[in-house]
């Protein structure tokens, strides 16, 4: 009997060592068929149509999937694109002669935030200006893309799509009432007055305040986004299509294709094969089986070859991009320690005439906002005093904002959603919760703040009055940061603070920012503060590097990049994700149970929904995630 049993056992781990070492082996033959088609220099041909793919969203700083995710084919099909590489290859495909028309592809665009977006229509905008054609194509409009598509020399809507403008605005979720049932407190402590992040977790619905603030946010917003697409296409009745969408599909005999063509919100009704053979008819016909059917330039071969510029003299230009974390992150989110220790490391390196702080963050940790701070300070004091300008992108809120204080002069786009000067913690209990369960807490205490805090019991009033104490002090020190740095009384800065977000077209006239512009116009700023000649510069940008394995994965996915997007029809672009909004509501539970973390985070700014890899939560089961889960079951 023992033989037989360990006879079985042996059979099983020769099955378990087989099936292993297959698994090697194919893997092995895999990696090694890549490497063997990926080329370090895609070919860019002598004539064509910078073909733009844009599958997926576009980003200041792209994330990396996990390897198992690759590996394993899980990893999300869509893709994030750097703002900067769309730039440089919009600019680099208007003065080179080997691009002959831009084919923008905007199937399966899912957007970025308002400020990148108009960054990339100006960009396009340049190309037409060169006297080359952009012709843009999708099956549906929505805002973002919309944006985007104005600007082309000619917009193609599929006869099964349309165009609808929805503007800022929407819903969020509040969680007061459920917490409540289940005798969850939510503990809070904020300062200012329209530090509305934490209303979720108290209310039932949003405050005056709140409204007040995002209803004022949100019509700025908007008011920049018609003002852009009505310089873009003057003749497109945007009107009719944003005041009374249904009377005009109506009028169009309910006819979405149509009801676009109507208001000239489109030039060309047609399908995507149609489209093709009009851009072949400027860039030639396309051969090969991979060839979208005209002759194209791939967007991610035309963006290796041509690199950013190098020579000259140096502008550091470091990257604060994502929610700003304690500790190490890789990209796409700004750990305070990684980008201390890229800065010094760079500074080790490289002799910076000036440096430009980037940040496109909604803020996130107080501590690790002030340890990034601390860093550029150092870095530009052990430069020599070097310039520090900071330019914001789509965000610079909270930490964002924190973090801008480092810098001598602020630089935004209209669209810039920044401010939020405010702090909160929070900190649940679940004395309630023990109690409906009949369960008791007890023990014993030396000191007032033994055993504190409490989540069974309660925080006791000397917690909560030291936690209040804790938060209001962090904000103290926030006014004081930017009181010295923007050169204004704390009182004042105090008034326009209080946590209230604010457009960078109204932060300019608060003081808050010194003019509009991009990173360019940054760079040439700090060039300029430096006594240097802009185009005697270089950048260095500072941020972490993709692993070795995501540089590969990459390159080879834009080597075998596909012929065409996944089309979104309009209502696919208009419904959101419900797995986004799991994941959005499984992220705010997230920050609830994490514990009294000081946050200088703004939580209201909106966030372009549909990235690359935000639909679907990590699949760890934590504690806190068990009880998320069970609030929610």
């Amino acid at each position: 009997m023992t033989m037989r049993l360990l006879r079985g056992a042996w059979k099983i781990l020769v099955a378990i060592k087989d099936g292993l070492v297959l698994i090697f082996m194919l893997l092995f033959f895999w990696l090694l068929y890549m490497l063997l088609s990926f080329s370090p220099n895609p070919a860019v041909p002598s004539s064509g149509a910078l073909y733009m793919n844009l599958n997926g969203t576009i980003v200041e700083q792209p994330s990396e999937p996990a390897p198992v995710e690759v590996l394993s084919g899980t990893a999300d099909n869509l893709r994030e694109y750097r703002l900067r590489d769309i730039v440089r290859a919009l600019d680099a495909a208007a003065t080179d002669d080997r691009i002959t028309a831009v084919a923008l592809d905007l199937d399966g665009f899912l957007g970025g935030g308002q400020s990148a977006i108009l960054e990339v229509g100006d960009a396009i905008e340049r190309v037409r200006e060169a006297g080359k054609p952009v012709i843009a194509y999708a099956t549906g409009y929505a805002d973002s893309g919309y944006a985007l598509a104005a600007h082309a020399s000619e917009v193609w809507v599929n006869p099964m799509g349309g165009a609808l403008i929805v503007g800022p605005g929407g819903n969020r979720l509040y969680y007061g009432d459920i917490l409540r049932r289940y005798g969850v407190t939510a503990n809070v402590f904020r300062a200012g007055q329209y530090k509305s992040a934490v209303e979720p977790y108290t209310e039932n619905q949003m405050s005056p305040e709140a409204r007040e603030a995002n209803q004022a946010l949100a019509d700025t917003l908007f008011e920049i986004w018609r003002e852009d697409v009505a310089r873009a296409r003057p003749d497109a009745d945007l009107e009719s299509i944003i005041a009374a969408p249904a009377d005009t599909v109506e009028a169009a005999g309910n006819d979405l294709s149509r009801a676009a063509r109507a208001a000239n919100l489109v030039d060309r009704v047609g399908g995507r094969e149609a489209w093709v053979a009009r851009i072949a008819e400027i860039a030639g016909e396309g051969v090969g089986e991979n060839s979208p059917g005209f002759q194209a330039v791939p967007l991610a071969n035309w963006i290796a070859a041509n690199p950013a510029p190098t020579g000259g003299s140096e502008i550091g230009v470091i990257t604060v991009a994502g929610t700003i974390v304690d500790g190490e992150a890789g990209p796409g989110t700004a750990g305070g320690e990684t980008i201390a220790r890229l800065i010094r490391r760079a500074t080790e390196g490289h002799d910076f005439a000036a440096l430009v702080v980037r940040v496109d963050s909604p803020g996130g940790s107080a501590l690790a906002s002030e340890r990034i701070r601390q860093a550029i300070l150092q870095a530009a004091e052990e430069e020599g005093d070097i310039p520090v300008v900071v330019s914001m992108g789509n965000l610079a809120a909270s930490g964002g904002y924190w973090v801008a204080t480092a810098g001598d002069y602020i630089v935004a786009e209209p669209s810039t959603i920044t401010g939020s000067i405010g702090v909160f913690s929070i900190i649940p209990t679940f004395e309630g919760t023990l109690d409906q369960l009949a369960i008791n807490a007890d023990g014993v205490a030396t000191t007032p703040l033994s055993g504190e805090p409490d989540i069974f019991g309660g925080l006791s009033p000397e917690a909560g009055r030291l936690l209040q104490a804790g938060t209001d002090d962090i904000y103290r020190r926030f006014l004081s940061l930017v009181s010295g740095a923007r050169n204004m009384p704390a009182e004042r800065v105090d008034e326009i603070g209080q946590g209230r977000v604010w457009a960078g077209a109204t932060a300019r006239q608060l003081g808050l920012v010194d003019r509009f512009g991009t990173l360019s116009d940054a760079i040439d700023i700090a060039a300029e503060r430096a006594g240097l000649d802009a185009d005697d510069v270089s950048a260095v940008y500072i941020e972490p590097e993709p692993s070795g394995f995501a540089q590969f994965i990459q390159s080879w996915a834009g080597a075998s990049e596909p012929a065409s997007s996944s089309p979104r029809d309009i209502w696919t672009r208009l419904s959101p994700d419900p797995r986004a909004v799991l994941a959005t509501a499984r992220a705010e539970m997230q920050m609830l149970l994490d514990g009294p973390v000081m946050q200088a985070r703004c939580l209201d700014c909106p966030v372009e929904t549909g990235t690359a890899r935000s639909h679907h939560p990590p699949m760890d089961m934590s504690m806190s995630t068990m009880i998320a889960a069970w609030l929610f079951s």
